[in-house]
């Protein structure tokens, strides 16, 4: 959870404010060289398959954790933890290198390489559209199958095994508090909250970048009004939103982070009142 928190904001960071506020309001400065352009294009693509396929992990881990205690105690360690995050995050950098040879200079003035603009071949040779495939299926394509096989995979045990918790439990003990079932119960609420989010705030980008590639169409020349745009941009902000609402609900549902928060919320306000003190 650590990990997919800090990648999403890594996208809020880049994708967000760099990306679409600095670049947009403070053209020609130093973001806009081709060289730091391509590089935000290059962070901005890693970061957000670090944040997708944490996610995928996620999910991952909570079917573990709840459908097979034997195997639990060992994935459950610090070092697979620090694994995980650390391949994840070298693949997202690996996969997204081609990146940096997509783009050209925008214009060019005085012999400076300005902003960004992709290459024509990009449009034309079949290596490209096959990587621009790659791209597609593995942030969030492939993700949304793996989010819905271990979720459906996670219920199924879990209603099996509560069936049968209740029947060795005897009917006399149905209306008494089982601490384990709420245990699952909460699991399942935070899965599938986290999961549905991400696979319904990602679905508009998914279907529209596909649609496009199917029709041959990846730029609209400006036309703001064109329905392709309108879904494409729509796409990029409910993408970016996902990255937002997971905190929320990490906030709502995990008592230790609503802890967590409110500490680092406290620890100003506890200084100041130290500093009066003295």
């Amino acid at each position: 959870m650590v990990a997919m928190a800090t990648a999403d904001l890594l996208v809020i960071i880049f994708n967000l404010i760099v990306n679409q506020i600095f670049n947009y309001h403070f053209t020609y400065s130093f973001l806009s060289y081709t060289v730091v352009c391509k590089f935000i294009l290059y962070n901005n693509c890693a970061v957000v398959d670090m944040s997708v396929w944490f996610t995928v992990s996620f999910s991952f881990d909570r079917f573990v954790s709840i459908c097979f205690q034997e195997f639990k105690r060992k994935y459950w360690t610090k070092r697979t933890a620090i694994v995980v995050t650390v391949t994840i995050t070298v693949l997202a950098y690996l996969k997204g290198i081609l990146m940096l040879f997509s783009y050209g200079p925008e214009r060019i003035i005085n012999n400076v390489q300005w902003g960004c603009w992709p290459k024509v071949e990009v449009f034309t040779l079949p290596a490209w559209e096959a990587y621009s495939w790659i791209q597609t299926l593995s942030a969030p394509l492939i993700p949304f199958a793996f989010i819905a096989l271990f979720n459906s995979l996670t219920v199924r045990i879990i209603l099996v095994a509560n069936r049968v918790r209740r029947e060795l439990r005897g009917h006399n003990t149905n209306n008494q508090s089982d601490p384990e079932m709420e245990n699952r119960r909460r699991s399942i609420i935070l899965l599938f909250t986290i999961s549905g989010s991400f696979i319904l705030l990602w679905i508009t980008a998914a279907v529209s970048f596909s649609l496009t590639r199917l029709s041959s169409t990846v730029y609209f020349q400006g036309d703001y009004s064109d329905p392709g745009y309108i879904a494409t941009e729509s796409g990029y902000l409910l993408e970016f939103l996902s990255c937002c609402t997971n905190t929320c609900i990490y906030a709502v549902t995990q008592r230790k982070f609503r802890e967590e928060l409110k500490t680092l919320l406290k620890s100003p306000w506890s200084l100041i009142r130290r500093l009066v003190k003295n």
